[in-house]
């Protein structure tokens, strides 16, 4: 019960975290118009007929029935009917000035980027967590897999990815998985470093980009390689019978260092090797207290569940000592332009035509939503969170200024263009490429959303080390 009541907070939390940062972009807009005396009409967050409405000083506040942002209706600006509703004075309002129309569509991105600056100093002070595998070791190749095609090893350490140096596994742009899912063309290139030795040739390898259901996104581009780390156990599988890790005296605490005398790199590498051994029985070398054992071991393939149909010993490994937090305090101004380069990565690999990553990547409000309650959930979660609000509103304020209809930027250029010609685009016209344009922006997020949802449901089963195993009975 009380796990039910903390999910049910951070979820509240979620909702108000998302809902502050729309409010603080529209009450740049908001204030801006009021100090250049633009009528507002309306303020509200989400789209849609308001389920929620008061009006205070001849402005109405509501809240909409669609969780997709927010908006000051001005009637004064330009035609947004198709996506505000009919605004009440709209067409009996006195124009006014180019530069007004400038200063109120800026300011809403100008705020997103004061709050930015603002969770910033926060983030620089208290600190900012990263999650990250931090050897670039390879710790396993998958079976017939095209990094085993090109020839890449266990132990291999990787220094560039496509000519791009690397300081970790995983963790952001500039590690391995990272570098692999943005790739474009047909291959990845890989500088290696094998027995203290860098190779002279590059390694070429090829990718595979697994199959998803229609309603999932599409997978991203692996080459199948996995991270190193220390293999210590955690626990022993649950199940029925003992599990060949039980009959052999393993304990919670022990590191395997070896499997019949080959140095372990991994989890993935330790499976392999298992398995090419099969039933036979192997030899484990074990640190345990400092002190270093040989035990004898069988592996066994579990009865239940069928699914796994491999050799295996039983053993959940202790993952949060592969998996690193690295603190830092970047200053201010460093993590605006971190977020401004991030934004520009993932600009250019949904918009290039041979990228792997496309517009379906993105994530919409649920899978944002998803995304916070994760962070929150995990340890650190409210420092990683001030991080994520930094880096959002530095996007939301991007995307905002983007020279398209019915967003920020999209006024500014036709405020500008209204300075250049005289006189505004003609109403009518306007309107329709308005609606055409807010229809358009609906329909993305209705699809993006689709993914966040269809993400969420599971495409099937599979079972694991940790798995409650059903195992042969003892032999007679």
């Amino acid at each position: 019960m009380g796990e039910f009541f903390l999910a049910a907070l951070l979820i509240l939390v979620v909702i108000a975290l998302f809902n502050f940062i729309i409010f603080f972009h529209e009450l740049g807009h908001f204030l801006a118009a009021r100090w250049r005396g633009v009528h507002v009409d309306r303020f509200q967050i989400w789209f849609g007929k308001p389920i929620w409405k008061k009006e205070h000083n001849g402005v109405q506040y509501g809240l909409g029935w669609l969780p997709f942002g927010g908006f000051v209706a001005l009637p004064q600006m330009a035609p947004m009917e198709s996506i505000e509703g009919e605004n009440s004075e709209g067409r009996n309002l006195p124009k006014i000035k180019p530069l007004d129309k400038i200063i109120v569509a800026f300011a809403g991105p100008l705020f997103s980027l004061l709050l930015a600056l603002l969770t910033s100093l926060i983030v620089w002070q208290a600190g900012k967590p990263t999650d990250a595998i931090v050897s670039t070791v390879v710790g396993g190749v998958v079976k017939d897999s095209p990094a085993e095609k090109a020839g890449i090893l266990p132990g291999d350490k990787i220094l560039e990815v496509n000519g791009e140096p690397v300081i970790w596994f995983a963790g952001d742009f500039e590690a391995i998985t990272e570098r692999i899912m943005l790739n474009e063309g047909d291959t990845v290139s890989f500088k290696i470093e094998r027995d203290g030795k860098v190779l002279d040739e590059e390694i070429i390898s090829k990718f595979e980009i697994a199959e998803t259901p229609f309603y999932q996104r599409r997978a991203l581009p692996k080459v199948g390689i996995s991270y190193s780390g220390p293999l210590i156990v955690k626990a022993l599988s649950e199940g029925e019978n003992e599990s060949p890790a039980d009959r052999a005296g393993i304990e919670a605490g022990d590191q395997i260092t070896e499997l019949d005398g080959e140095a372990i790199y991994g989890p993935m590498h330790f499976s392999s090797l298992l398995e090419k051994k099969g039933s036979a029985e192997v030899m484990l070398t074990v640190l345990r207290s400092g002190e270093t054992l040989k035990i004898p071991i069988t592996p066994l393939v579990p009865v239940e569940p069928k699914s796994l149909g491999r050799p295996m010993l039983g053993i959940v490994w202790d993952m949060d000592k592969i998996f690193s937090t690295i603190f830092t305090n970047p200053l201010p101004f460093e993590q605006i332009g971190d977020s401004f380069n991030n934004m520009a990565v993932t600009l250019k690999a949904v918009t290039s035509s041979t990228s792997n990553v496309g517009v379906d990547q993105l994530a919409g409000p649920v899978g944002i939503a998803k995304a916070k309650f994760q962070l929150l959930s995990s340890p650190n979660g409210w420092l990683k969170v001030l991080w994520f609000f930094v880096f959002f509103n530095v996007n939301l304020a991007v995307l905002n200024m983007l020279p398209l209809p019915v967003l920020d930027g999209g006024h500014i250029v036709l405020a500008i263009g209204e300075l250049i010609f005289r006189r505004p685009m003609e109403g009518r016209v306007l309107e329709v490429v308005q609606t055409v344009f807010a229809l358009t922006l609906i329909s993305f997020m209705l699809f993006i959303t689709t993914k966040d949802i269809g993400d969420s449901i599971p495409s099937g089963s599979s079972g694991g080390e940790d798995a409650k195993l059903v195992w042969p009975p003892p032999a007679e």
